[in-house]
Formats: structure tokens, sequence, C-alpha cells
């Protein structure tokens, strides 16, 4: 089967992730705005650990959406593609958790290490793997993407909620005791 027939069966599929992606990159921004107006302080090491990487897995689902909606002549230049955006995600989540093992103002907890660490991880190896079966195993290595696409639009979501109720959090025990230090839980 050609390549657009073969990607055509998903563009449902890649639209719905694909736009909740995008909608909710503009929802983490929307919660960045919110630090300025709350108590709590955040350093820039802190943020680049816990609520970058949430933009990135949104954008990498955004891009990947786009790449399997693109009109590609052969399997093979998208699967390239996808290989790439796979080891430049590694590679990301790597910086990640070196940046969460020098946090001061945050340590990780083993909660956090699953959602910033292992599992974004575990998306990007997913990536890596199953856009090498696209050429010969278009179904197999279709899925294994799909289901990368979509542990890092939940790794995301996850990782979203967690930063705006620290957040929320923070505001709220700063008004209860006028402390400004952080709650005990969450990035």
């Amino acid at each position: 089967m050609p390549a657009h027939e073969t990607l055509s069966l998903w563009e449902s599929f890649y639209v719905i992730v694909g736009s909740s992606a995008g909608a909710l990159t503009g929802l983490q921004f929307v919660v960045m705005a919110l630090i300025p107006e709350s108590e709590q302080t955040a350093a820039e090491h802190e943020l680049n650990t816990f609520a970058t990487p949430t933009v990135v897995h949104f954008g990498c689902v955004l891009l990947i959406s786009a790449i399997l909606s693109a009109p590609w002549p052969e399997l093979m230049w998208a699967a390239a593609t996808l290989w790439v955006i796979g080891v430049a995600g590694i590679v990301y989540t790597l910086v990640v958790i070196r940046r969460a093992r020098r946090a001061t103002l945050y340590k990780p907890l083993p909660e956090d290490w699953l959602w910033y660490a292992i599992l974004p991880l575990l998306g990007y190896v997913l990536l890596l793997a199953t856009s090498g079966f696209v050429v010969s195993f278009p179904t197999a290595g279709l899925f294994g993407i799909g289901s990368a696409a979509l542990l890092l639009l939940f790794v995301g979501i996850h990782n979203a909620w967690d930063s705006a109720t620290y957040i929320a959090l923070a505001a709220q025990q700063a008004v209860r005791s006028g402390d400004k230090s952080p709650p005990p839980k969450g990035p």
C-alpha cells in the first residue's frame, strides 16, 4: 500500500492527538503565566527541569502528528524523521534527568521520577524503536508510534496538572500562613 494510503488511515487519530497537544501547550503557557501571581518563587533551574519538558513533550506530540499527516511519497522518510525525533527526545530526557538530580529548591519524589524521567524516556525509546519498523512492518510501527505519542501526551497532561496544583497549593499555603516556603509535594 502506498505511503499516503497507509497514513490516511491514521488521519483522524493524529488530528485528535495533535490538536490536543497544541491546545494543551497553550494551557501550559497559562500555567506558567500564573507563577508571578503566586507567592511561590521559582528558579530558572526548576522551571527548566519541570515546566519546560512538559511543553517539549506536547511539542513533540504535535510534531509527530504533523509528520504523520504529511503526504509522504515513501514511509522511509517519515520513519527516518521520527527516528531523529526519538533520538533527540532521549537525549533531552537525559538532560532533564541530570537537571532533576541537581535541583536544589525542590527534590523530586519517586512519583516525580516516574512522570518526569522514566515515562518520557520510555515514550522516546518507543518512538525510536517503532519508527524503525514503519517501512517493513507499517501496522506494528504505526501502532507503536501512536502509543509513544499518547504516552507523551498523557505525561504532559499529568505534569501540567502537577505544576498547576503545586502553584495553587503554594499560593493557598502562603495566604494561610504568610509563609513563602514551598508546599510539601509537587514541582
